[in-house]
């Protein structure tokens, strides 16, 4: 049986790939994204650099441990595996909120809205600057 650690960080790892992949070499998208999302009382703010140099930067206080029977540590674990195996920058912040599931939940949807936005068709250029200033 595999703990639930260990299953949220292999989620992570695989999704982090899955996305490395399917941008490829990131010709034609916009690579920068971000989101503010309001969760009921929960305000997140989410921003990614799909740059290939993985970081995390998450700042946030759940208060309860758990949310059903979720481990609450897990959504950091989780978010760390992703952007490590995604190779992109994240930054994600907890601006206010009281509620375990508004504040984990608000996390998640930035994060898709950030991704969406950051991966968006732009043309055919890398999206760099690396050698034009």
């Amino acid at each position: 049986e595999v703990d639930g650690h260990h299953t949220v960080e292999d989620v992570g790892l695989a999704l982090g790939e899955a996305l490395r992949e399917a941008l490829g070499d990131k010709r034609g998208i916009e690579r920068y994204g971000q989101a503010i999302i309001p969760m009921d009382e929960a305000l997140i703010l989410c921003a990614v650099d799909l740059s290939g140099r993985p970081c995390l930067r998450y700042t946030a206080e759940i208060p309860a441990e758990r949310v059903g029977g979720f481990d609450t540590e897990l959504v950091r674990e989780f978010m760390q595996a992703f952007c490590s195996s995604g190779m992109f920058a994240l930054h994600i912040r907890q601006l206010d909120g009281l509620n375990s599931h508004h504040i984990i939940e608000g996390m998640f949807k930035a994060l898709a809205r950030a991704l969406k936005a950051a991966v968006a068709v732009t043309g055919g250029e890398l999206p760099s600057t690396k050698g034009v200033l």
